[in-house]
């Protein structure tokens, strides 16, 4: 019996070290990937051993492609971080940006000799944590929009716009970005107005003719319990200008505007309480998507500021 409980064990400990092998030939790559989301060397490490615990976590099913699944685990990862930063403020920007710039005699390979500057960490700053994440994981590692989507718990189009903005901010175009702000809030605001007037025509000149309502399964479920009360049915997709109008048409009595990690949309706060998110995507100064969030789980990661 010893002898079998001792195989076994020796099994596990083979397990183990296999996927430490595997997870050591990604290890640069996903601490590149950590340090340019972040800025900040010690945070990178955490990040990458955070990664390595959860992939030792893992079932093996969970893991087809090892590189992509570290790389989006990483990418949560940094999300995080990068929220919980900016409730509880750190170690000044500049003064780790110069430790990690001027520090002798450290073996980092490919990682730190191609290290962030400090100038391009301060403009990282002012971006969201959404938009950091987006805009480090496909301009500079070439990852589809359709796997940061994910990361950023955002869909594809959502997650493209993220990343735009601020790549026009890290280009110097700060005044465009701040445009392109003002006129979302502009053009959510008159959205707000035509659904509670019930303005069919408002709602149709506001919306592209291939905008896509998307409702998680939280919002549906809502929507089908107050059915009596005149909340609008909801399924998971609804696509198309006429039909997302008549949708809201008459609606959003309740709603009221909100800073949605960073970018103007609406929410149904009850008792000051988030309860629905609106999270609104323009382009060409069209609506082309609104996605409502109602999941607790999602909610509770969203930076939501009500009175936008």
């Amino acid at each position: 019996m010893a002898g079998k409980d001792d195989a076994h064990d020796g099994g596990c400990r083979d397990e183990n070290a296999f996927i430490a092998r595997q997870f050591e030939a990604h290890r640069a790559h996903l601490q590149a990937v950590a340090y340019r989301i972040l800025g900040s060397r010690s945070e990178a490490e955490d990040a990458v051993q955070e990664s390595f615990l959860r992939l030792m976590r893992a079932e093996a099913d969970e893991v087809a492609n090892l590189r992509a699944w570290l790389t989006t685990v990483v990418g949560r990862v940094c999300l995080d971080a990068l929220r919980s930063r900016k409730s509880h403020r750190h170690e000044p920007l500049e003064l780790e940006a110069e430790a990690v710039a001027t520090e002798e005699g450290v073996d980092h390979d490919a990682v730190m000799a191609d290290a962030v500057g400090v100038g391009m960490l301060i403009v990282l700053e002012t971006l969201t944590p959404p938009e950091r994440v987006a805009f480090v994981l496909h301009d500079l590692f070439n990852l589809p929009f359709e796997a940061i989507a994910p990361i950023v718990r955002r869909s594809i189009a959502a997650a493209r716009q993220l990343a735009s903005r601020a790549r026009r901010r890290v280009q110097g175009a700060g005044t465009r970005v701040e445009a392109d702000r003002e006129r979302q809030r502009e053009l959510v605001s008159a959205f707000l107005a035509a659904s509670r007037r019930g303005d069919f025509s408002a709602l149709l000149a506001l919306l592209d003719p291939e905008v896509v309502l998307h409702a998680d399964a939280t919002a549906v479920a809502m929507s089908q319990a107050r059915a009596g009360a005149g909340t609008p049915m909801l399924t998971r997709e609804i696509r198309g200008r006429e039909a997302v109008a008549e949708t809201f048409k008459g609606r959003a009595q309740a709603a009221q505007p909100a800073l949605i990690e960073g970018e103007t949309g609406l929410v149904f706060a009850p008792g000051g309480v988030p309860r629905v998110v609106f999270d609104f995507v323009v382009e060409q100064d069209r609506i082309i998507e609104i996605n409502l969030i109602a999941d607790p789980a999602h909610l509770a990661v969203l930076s939501v500021r009500m009175g936008a």
